[in-house]
């Protein structure tokens, strides 16, 4: 039983454990060729090239659950019943810059990145 006990935070550290931030998942392509790019993200749905660098966007949906109130009153005057949970689309737009033909930088935007 101690031993047990003793295991229990490890298990629970663990449990929290999600793996790689965005950040830390782009970070792995600053140095990589544009051919590499495509081959780990698919193809782009933008390009754009201006002053030597190349810029080429992707972009991410996913959804989510907005959860609902269970206990939602409209006023003193009237009543209302619990709002339900709800679904979104959420974007994450990711650019990545490139010089002579290798990642420099990167960006992403939108609710989605996480």
């Amino acid at each position: 039983m101690r031993r047990l006990i003793l295991a229990l935070p490890v298990v629970l550290l663990a449990a929290c454990a999600v793996g790689p931030t965005l950040d830390q998942q782009l970070s792995t392509f600053v140095g990589q060729s544009e051919g590499d790019v495509v081959a780990r993200m698919g193809v782009p749905v933008r390009t754009y090239e201006i002053e030597g660098r190349r810029f080429l966007q992707f972009e991410q949906y996913s959804t989510v659950m907005v959860p609902g109130d269970p206990l939602y009153y409209g006023g003193w005057y009237r009543r209302h019943w619990a709002t339900p949970s709800t679904y979104a689309q959420v974007r994450c737009d990711i650019t990545f810059t490139l010089r002579a033909g290798r990642v420099e930088s990167y960006a992403a935007r939108g609710d989605g990145c996480r």
